[in-house]
């Protein structure tokens, strides 16, 4: 298994969209690399917009990007209250900083405009944050994935096998 060894950081918060949290979780998952659930509080149960859970096994104040090779950031409406805390925009920056593999899919980009990292970065997202996106300084494409560098972003669930295939590829060093 090409990611046996990796370990990956999959943020979570209620309302996530519950295949943009799950798929690329099990895809990471299915290629050898553990995957970890953090949210604001270790052990607090999450409910994902169409009424799946997620149990964070670590809170955002646990976690160091040092320890692991990715962060997945799902999209829905969790973003918009994820990208509150300092916890986690530190760690976002800190995956940026050392250049290890970000994925985020459609709202998740609220996450990264937060933690203002997209300045110059070619992304895609829903179109819906596209100006967000653009007033962050990111470079929008309406594109199923786009991969610039160590970040990788999708637009919704329909780009959701490509969007994994890519999150592995880059968490591969491929």
């Amino acid at each position: 298994m090409r990611l046996s060894g990796k370990k990956v950081i999959a943020l979570v918060d209620d309302e996530f969209e519950d295949l943009e949290l799950w798929y690329p979780v099990y895809r990471v998952r299915e290629e050898g690399a553990e995957v970890h659930l953090a949210g604001l509080e270790k052990g607090k149960t999450y409910v994902g917009k169409y009424g799946v859970p997620a149990t964070a096994e670590y809170s955002w104040d646990e976690l160091k990007a040092d320890d692991y090779d990715g962060i997945l950031v799902p999209g829905g409406w969790a973003p918009d209250k994820i990208r509150r805390y300092s916890a986690v925009l530190k760690l976002v920056q800190d995956f940026n900083t050392a250049k290890k593999p970000i994925g985020q899919i459609c709202h998740a980009g609220w996450v990264l405009i937060s933690a203002k990292i997209l300045e110059g970065v070619t992304v895609t997202s829903t179109p819906g944050i596209r100006d967000d996106m653009e007033n962050a300084g990111a470079i929008w494409k309406d594109e199923p994935v786009v991969q610039d560098g160590h970040i990788i972003s999708a637009r919704r669930p329909p780009d959701l096998p490509p969007y994994g295939k890519a999150f592995c590829d880059a968490l591969a060093g491929e």
